[in-house]
């Protein structure tokens, strides 16, 4: 088995597109790293040029302690799931699984005995006889990535490979890769646009944008600990709220101030680069689940207790989505019990001060 490196990556297009610039990155031996990030920000990029798909402009690639920029794809030892499959149409799955091997010359006992391994490991047995045209897409997925499986490659790399599937597939085959994966005990780069899939599944989260590296790091201490408004805003559904504000000085506590709000900075979260942005605008981040509404307003609520808007109440399962107005701003608080209140009622709203989050005006940069 093998780790990853990336040292200093740029891929360059020839119509001039950067798609990865400068891409820093460890995959540690046996981690199961996503890669994270909308569409177009250089995920695949990266993934192709690990596999050797894509050639590298610039800076190094590692697997294990080998520097592969000029080792030809198939010379790599990894294994790539893209994410249509890529079955051969005319073949049985027993011969799309044996395929590979078959072009390694390896004997016939040795490959019927590594696609009936692999065959079992994915409850796939029953369908070696058949051929594509027969399988539903959960079914073909699980021969895509048994295809990879008998290779028994040092990293597998997966190319958001179950965004054509139902949800309910999805779900399935989220637990079916995390047990392939502990199986295995092999590395695994997984790309991905959905932040479910990263949140569930991986180890480490590497958050992309416009080809830029934003964040590395397990997934609680990217959703906890966001390093921009990019990432904190990308990771979480709802996404997190934000609110313009400006810090100052009250009574000797730093507190800060919006329209329609005015909150007191817990003491632990008060550093001397937050006491540097005195009188200068930020903005305030604040999760779904850290908004606590009551039913009644009351002409007691002050700028600490802000009153805002319903607008909107979504019922998702057990979840309420209560889409709120403060002054024009938008916020949208998740509960999991119902108010009284309903779309057009004025309600009181409280923040968890001790999780909020602050950012730079102009650089979006976390502040705390």
């Amino acid at each position: 088995m093998a780790g990853i490196v990336l040292d200093g990556v740029n891929k360059i297009y020839p119509n001039g597109f950067h798609a990865v610039k400068d891409a820093d990155f460890t995959c540690a031996d046996h981690e199961f790293v996503i890669l994270l990030g909308p569409s177009g920000c250089g995920k695949t990029s990266i993934l192709r040029m690990i596999a050797g798909l894509e050639e590298i402009s610039s800076g190094q690639v590692y697997i294990g302690e080998r520097l592969v920029n000029e080792v030809e794809a198939r010379d790599r030892d990894v294994a790539m799931v893209f994410q249509n499959y890529a079955l051969y149409p005319h073949m049985t799955v027993f011969d799309n699984l044996a395929f590979a091997l078959k072009l390694r010359k390896m004997s016939k006992p040795d490959i019927k005995m590594r696609v009936h391994e692999a065959a079992r490991m994915l409850d796939i047995e029953g369908l070696l006889p058949l051929r594509p045209r027969q399988l539903s897409g959960g079914q073909m997925q699980r021969v895509a990535l048994g295809r990879a499986m008998v290779r028994q490659p040092q990293v597998f790399l997966l190319d958001e490979p179950l965004s054509n599937l139902d949800m309910q597939l999805r779900v399935q085959m989220r637990s079916e890769l995390i047990r392939m994966h502990k199986q295995l005990g092999t590395t695994f780069i997984y790309v991905t646009h959905d932040q479910m899939e990263a949140m569930t599944m991986g180890s480490i989260i590497v958050v992309m944008k416009d080809g830029v590296l934003q964040q590395a790091g397990s997934p609680l201490d990217v959703y906890d600990k966001p390093v921009n408004m990019f990432v904190a805003g990308f990771v979480g559904s709802p996404a997190m709220n934000f609110l313009q504000g400006c810090l100052g000085v009250n009574g000797g506590q730093v507190s800060i101030k919006g329209t329609g709000f005015c909150f007191q900075i817990p003491e632990h979260k008060i550093t001397a680069s937050l006491k540097a942005h005195t009188g200068k605008p930020v903005i305030i981040g604040i999760r779904p689940e850290d908004i606590w509404c009551t039913d009644v307003y009351g002409e007691e609520s002050g700028p600490a207790s802000p009153v805002v808007q319903v607008d909107i109440i979504e019922q998702v399962g057990y979840e309420y989505y209560l889409h709120l107005d403060l002054e024009k701003q938008r916020l949208v608080a998740r509960t999991s019990r119902s108010l009284s209140a309903r779309p057009g009622d004025r309600i009181r709203i409280s923040l968890d001060l001790k999780r909020l989050h602050l950012f730079d005006y102009d650089s979006q940069e976390a502040l705390i």
